[in-house]
């Protein structure tokens, strides 16, 4: 079973950054899609981006490309995802996946196998 813990979530002002960690229980973590994902009051959880395990490909939401960023560090087993220029409307608890089976990502969240508990983010005006 593999065990997902996201951190880093908090309150900026828009224009501010934050960076969130997502970090794996698993050594086997390097086989796996991850992905982070986003959910605001009363709406779907939405994709935001996804990385290849191995380094290689991402692909961000339109809504946030050219502002953040996803990247790993596999002698961690973890992912991070760097968020620069926020605005209000990215304020929503986000969540860290990983996809085991299939391709290296989806973007739909009933691809993906496991997921952290969730970390909030707040952007004020």
């Amino acid at each position: 079973q593999v065990q997902l813990v996201e951190s880093g979530g908090g309150s900026v002002q828009a224009g501010g950054s934050l960076r969130l960690s997502c970090a794996a229980s698993e050594r086997t973590f390097s086989r796996y899609g991850m992905a982070w994902f986003r959910q605001a009051p009363g709406k779907e959880r939405e994709f935001v981006a996804a990385i290849q395990r191995n380094g290689g490909s991402t692909s961000y939401a339109d809504s946030v490309k050219g502002r953040f960023t996803t990247s790993t560090d596999n002698a961690k087993n973890t992912v991070y995802l760097q968020m620069n220029s926020l605005k209000p409307e990215d304020t929503a608890v986000y969540y860290c996946a990983a996809k085991v089976r299939g391709s290296w990502y989806a973007r739909g969240p009933d691809n993906y196998d496991y997921w952290g508990q969730g970390t909030q983010v707040t952007v004020s005006s």
